[in-house]
Order: C-alpha cells, then sequence, then structure tokens
C-alpha cells in the first residue's frame, strides 16, 4: 500500500507534488520520490525517510524542473534495506519510462522470467521494477517512431491481459507525456482532477490516490479512473482516455475503507467518513443483540481510524462518547512499520491516556481493526493500568484470518491473531472481558449501497478469496 501523484501543468509542479505527498503520508512512511520532464530530461529524487525530511530544502525542489512530474511515497510489504527498493522507477529504453506503483502483482516471478530472457535487468526485489520493465518491454517491441494514444492503448490491452493483481499506476513517457492506469478489478485507489487556468483558457490535471490530495491543491475532482482504463495526458496539453480491456469488474480494496484511507477522501464515489459511519451502525447493532445485558459506562475510540465508527455507537447506544486516549501524532503508524521491534517501540509512545475516563469504568474500546493484536494488547493494558473495572473491545473490521496479497502487509496468516483462533483465545491473549467483530456480509452490503457499480469489495483478509 503506497501514495502516488501526478500532475500535468504549465509551470513547475514540484512544489505541487511536494504538498501533494504530504497529504498522502499516511499512505506510507518509508521512502519517497518526485520524478519531473523538464524538455527532454528527466530528474529523479528519492530517499527513505518522511517527505518533510527529504525535501526541506528549496533548492532541492529547484533541482526537480518541469511542468509534468510524479510522486511516490512507500509502504514497504517486506523489510525496506536498500534505497533501490524506493520509487519511482526508471528505464532509460525506449524512449525512458518513470513509473510510481500502489499494489501488487501477483504473477511477478512468472513475468521477472519472460523480461529476464528479454535481457532486461532488475536491480531490487521490488515487483513495481518488474512491472516497469514488462510495460518497457512490450512498448520495445513495438518501437513506434510516433508515439501516440492509440498505439499507448494497443499495447496497454496487452499489459492488462499479462499482468495479474493490483496495480494503480502513473508513468511519465520522455518526449510524450503522462500515463495513468488502474487494473482491470480496480483494488487500488485511483482519483483524476482538473483544474481551469483563466488566463490561458487551458486544464491543468491531476491524478492521485486519494481525492483530498486534489482538492487540497485546489484541483476539481472529476472522477475515479475506471477499472482497465488508461488515461493519456500528451506533453502538449491533450487528453485521452479509453478501457482497454473487456470484462473489468470495479471491486476496491474493503481495507481502504477500513483503515487506510484518509475520513476526508473519497474512494469509488464512497465518503470514507460515512463509511465508518455505516461500521458504527452495524457493530450497534451487534453490540445490543450479542451484550443485551452488558452495563457499559463510556465508548472510547483507539485514535485515529476509529473516530467515527465510535461516534455512531455512541449514539445509536446512547452512551457517552469520551476521547480517552491522546495520540502522539509524531510517533507514525504503527501497523505499516514493518519490523516488529520497531512497531512495539512506536506503540509504546503512541498513546497517552486521558486517566478521568478509565477510573472505576466499564470501557467499551473501539478500534477500526485487529491484525496482530500489538495495539489491541497495549490499550487494554492502558485501559487496565489507568483504573477501568472491565474491557469490552469492539473491531470495526470482521476478523483478519487470512494473507493478503494485493499490497498490505500481512505476507503470512500465521501472523494474524485470529489466525485458527477461536473468540475466546483472542479476547484472552489481548487481556479483553468482552470481545466483538464485525459481520462482513452486512458491511458490503451496506457499502454496496453507496455505489451500485462496485460488484463487491476485495475482502480476502477476510474471506480467503482472491480475485486474481
Amino acid at each position: 500500500m503506497c501514495g502516488i501523484i501526478g500532475i500535468y501543468s504549465f509551470k513547475s509542479v514540484s512544489q505541487m507534488i511536494y504538498n501533494g505527498l504530504l497529504t498522502l503520508q499516511h499512505r506510507g512512511q518509508d521512502a519517497s520520490g518526485i520524478a519531473t520532464i523538464h524538455k527532454t530530461k528527466l530528474t529523479l529524487i528519492k530517499k527513505k525517510g518522511l517527505v518533510k525530511n527529504i525535501f526541506n530544502k528549496r533548492n532541492i525542489l529547484n533541482k526537480l524542473k518541469g511542468n509534468i512530474g510524479i510522486g511516490h511515497v512507500r509502504y514497504s510489504n517486506r523489510k525496506f534495506n536498500s534505497i533501490n527498493e524506493a520509487q519511482p522507477f526508471y528505464v532509460n529504453y525506449p524512449y525512458g519510462l518513470c513509473l510510481v506503483h500502489n499494489g501488487n502483482i501477483t504473477n511477478k516471478n512468472e513475468l521477472k522470467n519472460k523480461i529476464s530472457i528479454a535481457h532486461h535487468h532488475i536491480n531490487s526485489y521490488s515487483d513495481s521494477e518488474i512491472l516497469l520493465n514488462i510495460i518497457a518491454y512490450q512498448f520495445s517491441k513495438y518501437n513506434y517512431n510516433n508515439l501516440c494514444a492509440k498505439n499507448i492503448f494497443n499495447i496497454f490491452n496487452l499489459i492488462f491481459k499479462e499482468v495479474k493483481g493490483a496495480y494503480s499506476c502513473i508513468l511519465l513517457i520522455i518526449g510524450y507525456g503522462l500515463i495513468a492506469f488502474r487494473d482491470p478489478n480496480g483494488i487500488r485507489p485511483l482519483v483524476i482532477g482538473t483544474k481551469y487556468i483563466k488566463k490561458i483558457k487551458k486544464k491543468e490535471y491531476m491524478i492521485a490516490s486519494e481525492s483530498i490530495t486534489l482538492e487540497s491543491l485546489g484541483f476539481q475532482e472529476i472522477r475515479d479512473v475506471n477499472p482497465g482504463e488508461v488515461i493519456c495526458l500528451e506533453k502538449n496539453g491533450k487528453f485521452y482516455n479509453h478501457k482497454c480491456i473487456k470484462n473489468t469488474k470495479l471491486i476496491p480494496c474493503l481495507f481502504e475503507f477500513i483503515y487506510f484511507a484518509r475520513p476526508d477522501s473519497y474512494i469509488d464515489n464512497i465518503s470514507v467518513s460515512e463509511a465508518r459511519l455505516e461500521m458504527g451502525k452495524i457493530l450497534a447493532k451487534k453490540i445490543k443483540k450479542t451484550w443485551k445485558n452488558t452495563k457499559i459506562d463510556v465508548v472510547i475510540p483507539i485514535p485515529d481510524t476509529s473516530y467515527n465508527t465510535a461516534l455512531e455507537i455512541s449514539r445509536i447506544l446512547n452512551i457517552p462518547y469520551r476521547q480517552g486516549f491522546i495520540k502522539n501524532n509524531y510517533s507514525g503508524r504503527s501497523f505499516i512499520i514493518n519490523e516488529k521491534n520497531q512497531r512495539n517501540k512506536t506503540l509504546s509512545t503512541k498513546f497517552i491516556v486521558n486517566k478521568i475516563y478509565f477510573k472505576n469504568k466499564n470501557i467499551l474500546l473501539i478500534d477500526d481493526s485487529i491484525i496482530r493484536g500489538d495495539t489491541a494488547k497495549k490499550v487494554i493494558f492502558l485501559a487496565k493500568t489507568a483504573g477501568a473495572k472491565k474491557i469490552f473491545f469492539a473491531s470495526a473490521a470482521p476478523q483478519a484470518k487470512f494473507a493478503n496479497i494485493y499490497g498490505i502487509n500481512i505476507p503470512s496468516s500465521k501472523k494474524l491473531i485470529s489466525y485458527n483462533r477461536k473468540l475466546k483465545e483472542i479476547k484472552n491473549i489481548i487481556g479483553a472481558d468482552k470481545l466483538i467483530f464485525q459481520d462482513l456480509k452486512e458491511l458490503i452490503k451496506a457499502l454496496k449501497k453507496k455505489n451500485k457499480k462496485i460488484e463487491n469489495f476485495e475482502s480476502s483478509i477476510f474471506n480467503g478469496k482472491y480475485i486474481t
């Protein structure tokens, strides 16, 4: 899971890309990079760390000249050792291609063998670099003297048939412009927006992982990029789009709504905030039905993702809502930290307890999910230390039991606390007096009503059903 951005403008784009990446920082903390095109020259800067620390001096952004560019924040789904793993990725043949990618390619070994035979060299363990080389390979097979949108669409028809998995991508082509595309199932989000420049009576375009990035830079969202669609923005400002493959489906990742996306974003025409309120409605009904005679004094969310869910549960159950945990905003998101030791260190400094809301009370804690169980154990320990009588724990997500192969850092089901365990076992491990999980079928049913074009949600970590 990463954050990507691409901008076509009539002025320098480096500052805009930097500002946009700040709004996407929640999607990746490992590394960041920006690439821009000025005439026929591409400039690329990428380093480990947060956006503000990498591009903290104006002269760095000044080096990134050009009116077309892309940016990336990296969330690693494996141990991150080398800057070679960071994006954007670049190959100089043919044309000069530079890519940012959010997702995970599931047939990467098969593709790697294919491009190895064609003498393409892979310099990292990244599936994104494999994807870029597959694109380069297909472009080199045809090697058009006059690259145009029609030819690009024909090439991507082959790429979509060949590449499996989750991929929302933005591609720079030196001498041509910018291309965006989304996999045939639309698993990872991608939105496009525009800004009309009155002085020159032309449009600028922006493509990003989340709608809030467009809004923050004054772009008006047009729509989500469709599954199997390719968008071409030529260097002269011409816009082309085409659905390059038949039999596409819209099956976005459910975990985007539960955890990853910002609450002020829209994904596939669904407000993330509204989706989380819906989670609260469904969970509150289940709590009412399952815990009929349970005395609860206060509802407390675990910051930040569960705020809306907890507010709705509080409203429906008519129980006071209090912010009993104060989050240290400088600690980062613990879920997307790959190393267990580092994750535990982050958790130890992540929450400060507001003791007044815990002492001698029966607490209902609401979290967005229980994945490995580290956060749940930590906050329950803190609540008990603060004097809570009983701790009831509710997860806005269903039980996560299966590995994820589409870009979320769950490569093995054995790392999940719900794997091969019953509810009572999980409750005892995290130290709760009672435990309840979201109902998957009810959640999917409720969210599908908000966008009838959605055929289903990618929910493999909950139900073990993989769509590719």
